[in-house]
């Protein structure tokens, strides 16, 4: 493609012999330039081109015309301009070239860039006056802030500094921004005129003014000018600053200036600075959240200890007392706003956060200012917004009450406590209210108040056994027996098991005293009746094993007397106990509460019994079995199962008879574990009942054992006896 591509045509080179032949040639160009810009008079372009071309064959004057005829055309083309003035700079025309710009800034005066040419042009030339003369013909224009800095810096180089100074005093009074009043007071600074650019500073917070918005405008400023402040030392001078203007803007426009301010105390202030610096950061954070979330009371609570925080480090470090008061202000401020964000929803659960600012705001009042009437004021405030129909907070009713309580005002404690449990009564409160009349040791109202409690929640089981408590406690025995019995009458009862067991352990305790178990049997016989649960026979079989003494208070420097040696212990009528309750629960086929029973009869045997009775329950323990039953499906399951041998014997007595001789035959030796045969054997025997039983059933998997010992029998016998007992002799054998 490439080779067949036509070369593109380029003009032939001309060679000019002689001045006919170059005239001949330059009217020619001539002509066609003038034909261009007859057809294009608007197409600035060529007249650039042609007069370009003038200037190139040394024809300035022409060139020069052709630039003022296009000048007519359009004079406001700053490019042409330009063109015109490097032509004017080319051949050295300097006083055409400034006259030129002289006419480009007054004709077109808001185009910078003739300006910036011609100051150039003049400083150049080291014409500086002249090039101050430009610059203050611009600067009547007030042009952008890069002019003013070119007229600064053009004096700086100079070392005019005070025409400097001049130049931005004129700047900020054309533009007084506060980067400007900056520029100026960091220019006096630098040039080491310190009380020049404090006043600088100054009057620019002057201008400014005091007001919040104008204070907001002002940050820079403010934070420039104590940056001076520091870097010559003067802390104190720096601090007023900062805190002036922290002082009048708004926590939340001045997150910048607490950064700065923050910094600052940091590296020159002391502790307390350090940390009323922070505090102030951190209240704008709290600031922001509280407004944008109202109800998130766990930033109320933060808010509120850190006022709390300041106003206690104030407190120790001697502060006087307007700015304790202060702080004071500052801290109801923040729970007052916090309280007054009252859930929307009557639920419970929206509520609980929120009922701790009431609470935390009494005991502020109460501990740190001792306002006590404002605490009750407080107190009183809560308890009426809180929905109690609804519900209602117990703690806020009990701490009210204990306020009152530590101001020495029972009764007015006991009215709150009162109308608490009116308007709802709770556990709680309940409790609370006895605990306070337990402290100031009023037993009758102590007893009208249990009766109140036991009537609201008479299931609640605690409720009995505290109430019975108490009466077993100021020793009127026949109260407590009284409350118990009422207590376990009682149709439905939360727990029951514990109220039984206090039952129990106080008359075993009395019983303790009056040496005599009949009162605890009695009890014993009424609950097995009722429930019948193993461990209340294990309970009282224990009972029975244990030596009864009353307990025993020891004074500091005396021995435990050994005069009462107590009632002792029941041996064989724990026993009993034991047996009737094996017979109950076999009775009742429980097999996994059996095995229990035996196990807590075993270790009882262990530590009181002799080997004998270790053994006589030891034979009694079961063995558990892997057997296989039918499902309804007609599959067969695997479980295991529990084999009591006495179940077994009164089942089976001819197969058990049977066992026995062959156990006491195998055990001749003394080598044979008496328990892992006897499961074996009771297993396979209940296995070839199984077989007698299901013998027509087909389908039924059992596992059995056949060996080949040297010594087995090979001739089979039609009778099934004689084929069980040889069955049995060969598993003697093994």
């Amino acid at each position: 493609a490439q080779t067949r591509q036509e070369t593109q045509f380029k003009a032939p080179r001309q060679r000019v012999e002689d001045f006919e032949e170059l005239h001949e040639y330059r009217g020619r160009k001539r002509k066609e330039f003038e034909e261009r810009i007859r057809r294009t008079p608007g197409n600035l372009k060529e007249w650039t081109s042609y007069a370009s071309w003038e200037a190139s064959q040394g024809e300035h004057d022409r060139s020069r015309s052709v630039y003022e005829r296009a000048l007519e055309v359009d004079a406001r083309a700053s490019k042409l301009w330009l063109s015109y003035v490097e032509m004017e700079l080319k051949a050295r025309n300097v006083q055409h070239a400034r006259n030129l710009l002289d006419r480009a800034v007054t004709l077109l005066p808001r185009i910078d860039l003739f300006w910036y040419k011609y100051v150039y042009l003049e400083e150049l030339l080291e014409n500086i006056p002249g090039a101050r003369q430009v610059f203050e013909r611009w600067m009547a224009w007030e042009p952008e802030d890069k002019a003013w800095s070119a007229y600064i810096k053009m004096e700086e180089r100079y070392q005019e500094l005070e025409r400097a100074s001049e130049i931005y005093k004129r700047w900020v009074a054309v533009r007084p921004e506060p980067r400007i009043w900056v520029k100026w007071a960091k220019f006096e600074e630098e040039r080491g005129m310190i009380d020049r650019a404090r006043d600088v500073y100054e009057t620019a917070l002057r201008f400014f003014g005091d007001e919040e918005e104008e204070v907001d405008k002002a940050q820079a400023v403010f934070a420039a000018f104590a940056k001076m402040e520091t870097k010559i030392k003067e802390y104190e001078r720096a601090r007023v600053i900062y805190k002036f203007a922290l002082s009048r803007l708004p926590r939340s426009k001045s997150v910048n200036l607490y950064g700065a301010y923050t910094k600052f105390e940091k590296q020159h202030g002391t502790r307390t600075t350090v940390e009323a610096t922070v505090w102030n950061k951190r209240r704008i954070q709290y600031e922001e959240e509280v407004t944008n979330d109202p109800f998130n009371y766990d930033t109320w609570f933060d808010f509120a200890r850190l006022e709390e925080d300041a106003y206690r480090t104030l407190r120790d470090d001697g502060e006087d007392e307007d700015q304790l008061e202060k702080a004071v202000d500052r801290v109801r401020e923040i729970y007052e706003r916090a309280v007054a964000k009252v859930p929307l929803a009557n639920e419970k659960r929206a509520w609980r956060r929120y009922i701790f600012l009431w609470l935390f705001y009494a005991v502020f009042e109460e501990v740190e200012t001792k306002d006590y009437a404002r605490a009750r004021d407080i107190y009183k405030a809560a308890i009426s917004v809180v929905p109690h129909k609804q519900f209602t907070f117990s703690k806020l009713w009990l701490q009210y009450a204990r306020f009152e309580v530590r101001r020495l005002d029972i009764t007015t404690a006991r009215k709150v406590l009162g109308t608490g449990i009116g308007m709802s009564p709770k556990e709680k409160l309940f409790k609370g209210y006895i605990e306070l009349e337990l402290e100031l040791k009023e037993f009758d109202r102590v007893r009208t108040l249990y009766q109140k409690y036991i009537q609201h929640d008479p299931s609640n089981s605690t409720a009995w056994i505290s109430f019975a408590s108490l009466e077993g406690a100021l020793q009127d025995t026949a109260r407590a027996r009284a409350i118990y019995e009422l207590g376990i009458s009682q149709q439905t009862l939360s727990m029951p098991e514990l109220l039984w067991k206090s039952y129990i352990d106080f008359e075993v305790t009395e019983g303790g005293y009056e040496r005599d178990r009949a009162r605890v049997r009695s009890l014993y016989e009424r609950l097995v009746e009722r429930t019948g649960h193993v461990k209340v026979w294990i309970s009282w079989a224990l009972f029975e094993g244990t030596t009864l003494k009353p307990p025993v208070e020891e004074e500091e420097g005396e021995e435990p007397s050994e005069e009462d040696e107590g009632l002792p212990a029941d041996l064989e009528k724990a026993r009993e106990v034991f047996e009737r309750g094996y017979k109950e629960l076999k009775s009742r086929g429980l097999k996994e509460e059996r095995v229990v029973l035996l196990e807590g009869w075993m270790k009882f045997e262990q530590e009181s019994g002799t080997d004998e009775d270790v053994a006589r329950v030891q034979a009694r323990m079961p063995q558990v079995t892997k057997r296989w039953r039918k499902l309804d499906t007609g599959d067969m399951e695997e479980y295991w199962d529990i084999l009591f041998a006495d179940d077994e014997r009164e089942a089976n007595p001819a197969t058990f008879k049977f066992i026995q001789n062959a156990l006491a035959w195998r055990n001749k030796d003394g080598t044979a574990k008496t328990g892992g045969m006897l499961a074996e054997l009771l297993a396979e025997g209940d296995d070839d009942d199984d077989d007698e039983s299901d013998s027509g059933d087909e389908g039924i998997a059992r596992k059995q054992v056949n060996d080949n010992d040297e010594g087995e029998d090979d001739d089979d016998d039609d009778d099934d006896d004689d084929e069980r007992s040889s069955n049995e002799g060969e598993r003697m054998e093994r």
